[in-house]
């Protein structure tokens, strides 16, 4: 068990701007808590950064008194990697200013900022650049490991819109990551998750979307699901970039536009966002609500940031979840037949399988321009198991796995890092396939130590 003295703790709370918070403190347990409710970690103490020196202090700390280091953004990441017991974390949840420049359409974004945080800020410019669905997600998290949402097959992945970072690294050092300047930190840390240092500063493109989207939801029984995802299938073939729909198959929540009786039972849901010019919305949409007999539909304008909150009350933090996710370039009416199978028996009525579409300009970066790598993944699908009771745990568990074995055959083999769960070390290579040798020398460069290991891993050269 790793302890640290009175007198560090003392030095390091002198040294600081924000505020160290320790297990005896009363906001503690609050303090320590992640979005995932099956992490259950006591850091020996927990740096709470008002700034970059904080980080830096922080992070120079951590070697010095060789506590095992955790950087926490907002928390989101499924496997937890911001806490671990008995180490220093760094909390940049303080750190959230976002700063717009209309002008040049560029964003430049604190690691502790929510995707909400940099939305409401870019849309008050009528601007925004493609990140996640979860409003409550951190920014930092989801853009160092790729990011992809509902503008991905218009603008490409969140890395593909990063234009510059500001790094903390191992040593203590400030690095301006960009194209001219530490070009090869610049390609790992678009991909390559948290393992080079800390991020202080993301400098973003922007794009003019919105203010208004047309979007929605669209839901059909269960047991039109093979025709419905069949159809899917046929119609993003030839679906415009502005378009992009994912499917979910799970119980349905009860949302207004559903009648009572359909509370609760298994469906087909089509979500639906069309960046474009809100008036074609309808036309470009109507192939969708072909999909098959509709249970209920919920269709329309709406602001684009609301959109972006849209399935936050289905992601509250404070349950168990556990993920396991494939990257497609096709969907098989074998992958069809073990999605269905696998949503006919849901352990709890917050489970789900997602189905994200990509392609468009998140597929026409070359595979080898940034350490995200895959692709030519047209889709991913995530079976997200969710629940309250840790009595489930097992059933809940199983059943994600099994759904993942199953579907293995019919997959590309690659994975996006951000849906890893912190058992799958085994599967960092084919998280980055071929850049993964290039990453490793990278990080034998700036962090040969591996100070920044509680992560999905990349161990430096000096220690493969």
């Amino acid at each position: 068990m790793f302890t640290l003295s009175s007198t560090a703790i003392e030095d390091l709370k002198s040294n600081i701007r924000g505020r160290v918070v320790l297990p005896a403190d009363p906001d503690y347990d609050e303090v320590r808590k992640v979005w995932n409710a099956m992490i259950d970690r006591r850091p020996a103490a927990i740096v709470r950064c008002a700034g970059v020196a904080d980080v830096r202090c922080a992070i120079l700390f951590a070697r010095e008194t060789s506590a095992p280091l955790t950087i926490r953004g907002a928390g989101h990441n499924i496997g937890g990697s911001a806490i671990c017991d008995d180490c220093v974390m760094i909390d940049l949840s303080l750190m959230r200013s976002v700063r717009i420049d209309p002008a040049t359409q560029r964003a430049w974004v604190e690691p502790g900022a929510t995707l909400a945080d940099f939305d409401h800020e870019a849309q008050a410019f009528g601007l925004a650049t493609p990140v996640g669905i979860n409003s409550t997600t951190g920014i930092a998290g989801l853009t160092l490991g790729g990011g992809f949402g509902w503008l991905s097959r218009r603008f490409g992945m969140t890395v593909d819109n990063l234009r510059a970072a500001d790094v903390i690294t191992a040593d203590g050092e400030r690095i301006h990551a960009s194209p001219a300047t530490h070009e090869d930190l610049f390609w790992a840390i678009r991909g390559g998750g948290g393992n080079f240092g800390v991020v202080t500063m993301f400098e973003f493109q922007l794009h003019a979307v919105g203010p208004q989207v047309y979007g929605g939801l669209v839901v059909l029984p269960m047991d039109q699901a093979r025709d419905a995802l069949q159809a899917y299938r046929q119609a993003t073939k030839s679906m415009p970039e502005e378009l992009t729909v994912w499917g979910v198959l799970r119980q349905a929540p009860p949302l207004p536009f559903l009648p009572p009786e359909v509370h609760g039972t298994p469906v087909a849901v089509f979500a639906v966002c069309y960046s474009g010019p809100v008036e074609n919305g309808p036309v470009v949409v109507e192939p969708v609500r072909q999909f098959g007999t509709l249970l209920g539909e919920h269709l329309g304008v709406m602001p684009y940031t609301a959109w972006q909150k849209a399935f936050d009350p289905l992601l509250t933090p404070g349950a168990r979840n556990y993920w396991k996710s494939h990257d497609f370039g096709e969907l098989s009416d074998d992958l069809f037949e073990t999605l269905i199978d696998s949503a006919s028996r849901l352990p709890s009525p917050q489970c789900e399988i997602f189905l994200g579409q990509l392609g468009g300009q998140a597929g026409r970066v070359p595979a080898d321009a940034m350490a995200y790598p895959n692709r030519n993944a047209k889709f991913i699908v995530n079976v997200h198991a969710r629940w309250d009771d840790p009595a489930d745990d097992a059933a809940c568990i199983a059943w994600a796995r099994g759904f993942f074995d199953a579907a293995a055959p019919f997959s590309l083999g690659s994975v996006y890092v951000n849906f890893m769960t912190e058992e799958e070390t085994g599967r960092i290579n084919a998280a980055y396939g071929a850049n993964y040798t290039r990453l490793v020398s990278i990080k034998g460069r700036y962090d040969p130590h591996n100070l920044f290991r509680h992560n999905q891993n990349i161990q430096p050269a000096t220690r493969a």
